[in-house]
């Protein structure tokens, strides 16, 4: 380790893994596997089984932290590169691959565990849903699409999500799957816009590398208007009450709201974009759907 990181304080190891997998962005996904776990809940029988929807958070959780572990082990020479990801934990030294690896294996191991439990669909799924997990970080080195990769892997948490109450496919989860893997891969391809300088010099693909940034924003109004339509059809789909519309109308508002502020000769306020209005799209639509479902009598 060099003396410039061995000057950085080095966290516990619990502590430092929790950082390095940004634990606290399951707010991304993980309402929406609530959402289609509970309008499954519905459909069935109208009553919240506890049980399984704590799987369904082990489960969503779990793999989550095996994917982004995954992730930063795999990009760390990258991220070496790049100044703005040059003081990752795998970087600095303030953890180690080894231990990296043995907190993604960990998550593994509760995602598979997790699943077993739900039912035989479940497992015999799991090995499919890691595959994706793995292969994005690589597809940076391959694809200028990256995105496609990564929005794939995100759209599994609802479908997911419904089969753990069913144990049968659900047309209606696909809908809501592409929706949120459109829509993840939609303001990742803003958040890639402050790369574009350092993935040209080290060859990292992207798209805003490879066709500029005005594509990749113009890409991503058009994925943030697919994934709207996508949720009007999933709310048609479902049959769904006046609050999910409310709730509809709120994300649209917030990707309005979040394309106002991201333009491509101004990308100061990202963060603001990819961390605070796309944390709230998921809670505000998960808190209407939630809503709705318990007013058309979902019991709790």
């Amino acid at each position: 380790m060099s003396s410039a990181s061995a000057a950085i304080p080095q966290p516990g190891r619990t502590r430092a893994f929790l950082r390095l997998v940004m634990i606290e962005h399951s707010v991304f996904a993980l309402p929406f596997a609530y959402i289609a776990a509970l309008t499954a809940m519905f459909q069935l029988d109208r009553n919240i089984h506890w049980g399984r929807l704590l799987l369904v958070t082990i489960a969503m959780v779990g793999l989550r932290t095996f994917a982004m572990a995954a992730n930063r082990i795999i990009d760390r020479e990258i991220d070496a590169r790049n100044p703005r990801t040059a003081q990752r934990e795998l970087v600095t030294g303030a953890m180690t691959v080894r231990h990296a690896w043995t907190g993604a294996l960990v998550a593994l191991v509760f995602f598979l565990g997790a699943a077993a439990l739900l039912n035989p669909l479940c497992l015999a799924l799991a090995p499919i849903a890691v595959i994706p997990m793995v292969v994005y970080p690589y597809g940076k080195r391959f694809t200028n699409f990256p995105q496609a990769i990564l929005g794939l892997a995100q759209a599994m948490g609802p479908i997911g999500g419904w089969l753990a109450i069913t144990g049968e496919w659900s047309w209606d989860a696909v809908i809501l799957g592409l929706a949120v893997g459109i829509w993840i891969g939609g303001f990742d391809l803003i958040y890639a816009c402050q790369d574009v300088e350092t993935d040209r010099e080290t060859g990292v693909m992207s798209v805003p590398a490879r066709f500029g940034i005005p594509a990749a924003i113009w890409s991503a109004r058009g994925c943030h208007t697919a994934t709207t339509a996508l949720f009007v059809w999933y709310a048609l789909t479902t049959d769904a009450g006046a609050f999910f519309w409310l709730g509809l109308l709120i994300v649209a508002a917030a990707f309005l709201y979040e394309h106002s502020i991201v333009k491509p000769h101004d990308l100061s306020r990202v963060n603001r974009a990819f961390f605070s209005v796309n944390g709230f799209i998921g809670i505000a639509l998960f808190a209407c759907a939630l809503l709705d479902l318990l007013v058309r009598g979902l019991t709790v």
